[in-house]
């Protein structure tokens, strides 16, 4: 057996031999449960796999989500509370962008994840 299926195993039982992990401070985990709360809806999921392409305003997202614009922007104002998605006005529209990609990599994965469970 393997360290790897051995430590496995005695997790399983409650007997790890590997030391805890030091954990986050309080702060870091609260920020961090923030972000996921802010993208633990479909719809912020699918805006966030919009916006990981390209900065998008508001009458892209409802064309390509085919949901109405009022629902479109208050989920973005969720995401832009969370720190996920900043915007910037362009003339008479206002582009929203991903303030970084790790968190769509987040999502990327737990829509790879989810996938591999309906095939």
């Amino acid at each position: 057996m393997s360290n790897f299926t051995a430590n496995q195993h005695d997790d399983a039982r409650g007997q790890s031999t590997a030391p805890a992990p030091e954990l986050p401070s309080r702060e870091v985990l609260d920020t961090a449960g923030e972000l996921l709360r802010a993208l633990a809806a479909p719809l912020r999921i699918a805006i966030v796999l919009q916006l990981q392409q390209s900065a998008r305003c508001v009458h892209e997202l409802v064309d390509s989500l085919d949901v109405p614009q009022p629902l479109v922007s208050q989920h973005l104002r969720i995401l832009k509370q969370a720190g996920v998605v900043s915007s910037e006005r362009a003339g008479r529209e206002v582009l929203y962008q991903l303030v970084d990609h790790h968190l769509a990599h987040i999502v990327a994965d737990a829509v790879a994840h989810a996938g591999e469970d309906h095939r």
